[in-house]
């Protein structure tokens, strides 16, 4: 049976959590349907399917947004109840750090089970979903590759300029202006009109032209040569191999990476399991990084708070890309990191902590030794 101060506690810290989520949660979806608006008027994205779109990217990001507003939240929960005194109400009732922790995991233990959910099953599934909507804008405009009409581009340096006067629906371009000067002769290519491609397997970019003209050779000099086409292919820079690799390794079910020998497809396992074990790792940080008494100095531990917080999500990044690039060895995995905060955050409280100053009070009471011949000659006299 639950104690009114379990039921307390858990109806204190779910109704900041709460507010918390959905502040964060409003604050996101703003940003998504700001982009989202803007792959509408590139007319790249349907009407229709803005509200799936942005369902299926909260549905992606869910798990990563919960340990932190569940971490913000239990330090505002139990700052408050510090400040207002009521911890140490209920330090004299009996109710110390031990049953705090037991009311903490009431509310842990569920909010890690969903969050294991988003993570392991509602991301691959809103990831492979994502990736379907956006090979779909890319079949439907080129304009969702960079490229606009009336409007230069450039690529590698400067080294290559791109124009178009016009794009049509069916990815067809007029009056195409192309500028090469990775050669050390530069090149001039003009053409009537184009297609443009994309593979969306390899990322490959590449303009088919027609009927057009190409010029080789540095302008002002008489050394150049002129050549007429009736068809002419120019390969674009392709897209980023290994950022497409990642979406699909996002998009794998969890039971397929699951076993997998592979580096990275262990390294995307322990991301997905990061997150629901930070909801634990947080829990253990939160009440020793509070004030239990409003006579105590916050400053510090706010600051160890704000700290540990940071580093906790910074140093999630660093040990995933450490693991995959092999700069870690692989029996360490990409989870290291949350106990390397644990232990530093305890022992930076260790110092502060009750057990501690008891045991330097004892060391300073306790009586020095005294030499027995001297205990003896005293005697004697």
């Amino acid at each position: 049976m639950l104690s009114v101060a379990d039921r307390y506690l858990f109806t204190e810290i779910a109704k900041v959590f709460s507010a918390i989520i959905l502040t964060l949660l409003m604050i996101m979806v703003s940003m998504l349907l700001l982009r989202t608006l803007e792959d509408i008027n590139l007319g790249a994205l349907g009407s229709d399917a803005v509200l799936r779109y942005l369902g299926l990217q909260v549905l992606r990001d869910a798990s990563n947004l919960l340990p932190p507003a569940f971490f913000i939240a239990a330090l505002v929960t139990l700052g408050r109840l510090a400040r207002d005194s009521e911890l140490i109400a209920f330090g004299a009732c009996g109710f110390g750090p031990v049953r705090l922790y037991r009311a903490f995991l009431l509310f842990v233990v569920p909010l890690s089970l969903v969050t294991g959910w988003f993570a392991l099953v509602g991301k691959p599934y809103a990831s492979l979903q994502i990736q379907i909507i956006e090979d779909t804008k890319g079949e439907r405009s080129t304009q969702i590759a960079g490229l606009r009409a009336g409007r230069f581009y450039q690529q590698e340096d400067g080294n290559i300029t791109f124009y178009a006067a016009s794009i049509d629906d069916a990815n067809r371009f007029a009056g195409i202006f192309i500028q090469d000067r990775r050669a050390e002769a530069p090149r001039l290519i003009l053409s009537r009109e184009g297609l443009y491609q994309r593979d969306l397997v390899t990322g490959e970019q590449r303009v088919i032209l027609e009927e057009g003209r190409r010029y080789d050779g540095e302008p002002g000099s008489a050394n150049y040569s002129l050549a007429e086409f009736e068809r002419y292919t120019y390969f674009l820079a392709p897209e980023n191999r290994t950022k497409i690799e990642r979406r699909r390794r996002a998009a794998r079910p969890t039971r397929d990476l699951i076993g997998s020998h592979s580096l990275l497809d262990r390294a995307e396992l322990g991301h997905r399991l990061a997150s629901p074990l930070a909801i634990y790792t947080l829990a253990l940080l939160a009440i020793p990084l509070t004030s239990l008494s409003p006579r105590q100095r916050g400053t510090g531990r706010l600051l160890l708070a704000f700290l540990a917080y940071f580093a906790f999500f910074n140093l999630q990044r660093l040990a995933e890309s450490w693991f995959e690039t092999g700069v870690t060895p692989a029996w360490m995995g990409a989870l290291w990191y949350q106990v390397a905060i644990l232990l530093l955050v305890y022992l930076s409280l260790a110092p502060g902590s009750f057990w501690c100053r008891q045991w330097l009070d004892r060391v300073r009471r306790s009586p020095p030794d005294v030499d027995p011949c001297e205990s003896r000659s005293r005697f004697k006299i």
